[in-house]
């Protein structure tokens, strides 16, 4: 494998793109065929006599992951959404579901968002990371408990600096909930080189600015924008619906539709 690609918060878009223009140059599909049966039979073994299921975003790591677990056997799996997605995303995630998925609204709207103005567009990663906890954290966790899980797979990885556990890519969290990272020591350029190989549909958010630095997320938790108007600016561009609703909720909104005048 040639590695092209650094940690994911040093990496631009266009990097992203670039390599999987040209991954197969990068790596091999024989290595990745070894790489693909080495985590098969990994999750095979570690999984063996467990009630298990995984999580699926969507995203490009959740794809891949979806699929290895296919190949392990394991087929039921959680999608967790809230009420302020954008609307292609969740056409595309209704039109390539996996058959076993489950979806868990944790409920967000506007209203909420309102409350609480300090989710809206994060300009740092503590204040981004709450998302994560409040959405796709809180409903895994429900999903867990009301299927009696064993274990959790998920499409976490180092590479991106995310926490997997220490040595063995397994960890039980202070809910009771046991995770397991599978795809953990995977570059970026296997995850994009199974995507290449394997034909995967990504969904559209890899189409809008910065795709893949913000990956699949609520509309209000949009980082990388600098500012609100820039924020509000990228938003329209993906769906203008969003922001004249908004305009009811947020002035800051009301202003950017001003300046279109």
């Amino acid at each position: 494998m040639v590695k092209v690609l650094g940690r994911k918060q040093c990496i631009k878009n266009e990097e992203w793109i670039k390599a999987l223009q040209k991954i197969s140059r990068l790596v091999s599909k024989e290595e990745l065929g070894q790489l693909v049966l080495h985590t098969v039979e990994e999750i095979k073994k570690n999984t063996d006599g467990k009630k298990t299921a995984y999580a699926w975003s969507g995203g490009k790591d959740s794809l891949v992951l979806g699929e290895i677990c296919h190949m392990a056997g394991i087929t039921d799996c959680v999608l967790v959404v809230c009420n302020l997605e954008y609307r292609e995303f969740m056409e595309w995630t209704e039109k390539n579901r996996p058959e076993k998925l489950a979806v868990i609204n944790t409920g967000q709207d506007m209203e909420w968002l309102a409350a609480h103005p300090g989710m809206l567009f994060p300009q740092d990663s503590r204040a981004a990371s709450r998302w994560f906890s409040i959405v796709q954290h809180r409903g895994q966790a429900r999903y867990y408990k009301q299927e009696h899980l064993d274990m959790m797979l998920l499409g976490r990885r180092l590479a991106d600096g995310n926490y997997v556990g220490s040595g063995s890519n397994i960890y039980t969290d202070r809910q009771g909930i046991t995770k397991y990272s599978p795809l953990s020591g995977w570059a970026h350029e296997h995850v994009l080189a199974f995507i290449y190989y394997y034909g995967l549909e990504l969904p559209p958010v890899y189409k809008w600015k910065n795709g893949y630095l913000c990956g699949t997320h609520p509309w209000p938790a949009r980082q990388w924008t600098g500012c609100a108007e820039n924020a509000w600016a990228e938003v329209y561009g993906i769906d203008s619906s969003i922001v004249h609703y908004a305009a009811r909720y947020f002035k800051s909104a009301e202003t950017f539709l001003g300046t279109l005048k």
